[in-house]
């Protein structure tokens, strides 16, 4: 069984015909959506619209699409924020978020400036036009070396990805542990034929390094035992308090 399928890219040719719109539109919804299906009730038909017209490139198509309700319905209510985050990475610059600074980054974006901003830093940004540009559809790219972007992000694609079958149901950060800690992120193979693996019912183990600043400075270290469901929250709450994460590990 491969790990790993490259996506094809799409792109809007100048001599598209109607056939290829259509492939594009659906190439969006998929990539976009995180493979999951779109009722035609659910179609932004007016985007749509403009798009077979002309009047807009596929790139904003692809923002007008992780800006509408559809998208905000399925990635946005129903995800924790990190989970959020890693979803803007995978669905709309085809990779894994490297670290715990671009993480960062991004819940400030979203705290400062609200959701549409949030998802222009990444249509907007320079990455995606000099991996898409106007008129390809964003896909995956973790699986290919490119300039600035860390190894480790090959690993960290992979666990969101899993093939074309996978869809992005589930409201927990799959790479939450990893990134927090500043951890490789192991490849595992898929067990059964089922190709799905799970980190829900494991238990994590985390070291934080505590600084206590009197009349000496002293440093601690402590450690928590958490499920895999409290491990986003704790490790939000240690940063918030000033804490350093020295090490996340999987407890046998």
């Amino acid at each position: 069984m491969a790990l790993w399928i490259e996506a094809e890219s799409v792109e809007r040719r100048s001599n598209a015909t109607e056939d290829d719109l259509q492939a594009i539109i659906r190439a969006v919804y998929r990539q976009v959506l995180g493979n999951a299906h779109v009722l035609d009730s659910q179609r932004l038909t007016n985007v749509e619209s403009q798009f077979r017209n002309g009047d807009i490139t596929v790139r904003n198509f692809v923002r007008a699409v992780a800006q509408s309700d559809l998208y905000r319905s399925r990635c946005f209510e129903t995800s924790s924020p990190y989970r959020f985050i890693e979803l803007n990475f995978k669905h709309l610059l085809g990779r894994a978020p490297q670290d715990q600074a671009e993480i960062a980054e991004h819940v400030q974006i979203y705290h400062q400036y609200g959701y549409e901003a949030e998802i222009n830093s990444y249509i907007d940004s320079d990455e995606y036009i000099r991996s898409f540009g106007e008129h390809l559809v964003p896909s995956a790219r973790g699986n290919r070396t490119q300039s600035g972007i860390k190894n480790v992000s090959f690993n960290r694609s992979f666990t969101l990805m899993r093939g074309f079958a996978a869809n992005d149901v589930g409201k927990s950060a799959k790479l939450i542990s990893d990134i927090g800690g500043n951890l490789p992120t192991k490849i595992v193979a898929p067990s059964g034929a089922s190709g799905v693996y799970s980190n829900t019912g494991k238990r994590f183990r985390v070291a934080v390094s505590q600084v206590s600043y009197g009349p000496r400075v002293t440093q601690s270290v402590t450690t928590f035992e958490v499920g895999y469901s409290q491990l986003s929250q704790k490790i939000q709450n240690i940063q918030k308090t000033g804490g350093k994460i020295l090490r996340v590990t999987e407890v046998a």
